[in-house]
């Protein structure tokens, strides 16, 4: 029969008090690259952008007598900002496309909305000339009649007091010809969304 062994255990001690003195070193030298302004690049979240939203959203219902719908998303990319557009039940072909000073679409045919955005007191206008702030040109729906398109737009911010969050964002049932005052002349309005942050 064996004899329980007389050799001390040589098995290491737990590791736990390894691990927090390296996590309190790890900590003590992030501390010290941060004093010496050597604290590598982190995200801009909430606190660190003053709480202002990069990205907004606006959900188009249809006005009286409509069915198109859809959602149009918003985010700032340096100076730029990037437009989402997804729409659906549009007639094929195009169609105007016009942020609105006021965030109200509860008017049946959506006149609540107001006037196209135009902070700068500027003719209407085809987006590459002079033109309202809130002018973004016409939208294409194809033979399904959706419209799925991305592009960039300069001068629209999307806070401030001249942001577009809290106005409202509107197709229209007809193209907008860039030229007719104040609206191009771009028809009724078949859907509506307010801008809310995202």
């Amino acid at each position: 029969m064996s004899q329980p062994s007389s050799q001390p255990d040589l098995r290491p001690a737990s590791s736990a008090p390894v691990r927090v003195a390296a996590r309190l070193s790890v900590l003590a030298a992030a501390s010290a690259l941060a004093a010496c302004g050597m604290m590598p690049d982190a995200p801009t979240f909430g606190l660190m952008n003053h709480g202002q939203p990069t990205s907004a959203i606006a959900r188009l219902a249809p006005t009286s007598g409509s069915t198109v719908e859809g959602e149009i998303r918003f985010s700032e990319h340096g100076g730029d900002t990037l437009v989402e557009i997804n729409l659906r039940h549009l007639s094929p072909g195009s169609h105007g496309f016009h942020v609105h000073e006021k965030g109200d679409c509860s008017a049946a045919d959506a006149l609540s909305a107001g006037g196209h955005f135009n902070p700068d007191g500027q003719p209407h206008g085809a987006p590459e000339t002079a033109h309202h702030r809130g002018d973004l040109g016409n939208v294409t729906a194809g033979a399904d009649g959706t419209v799925n398109v991305n592009f960039h737009v300069k001068n629209l911010a999307l806070t401030g007091d001249d942001g577009i969050v809290g106005r409202a964002l509107i197709v229209h049932a007809a193209p907008d010809d860039m030229a007719t005052q104040p609206s191009g002349n771009s028809g009724k309005r078949l859907a509506c969304g307010v801008i809310v942050r995202n």
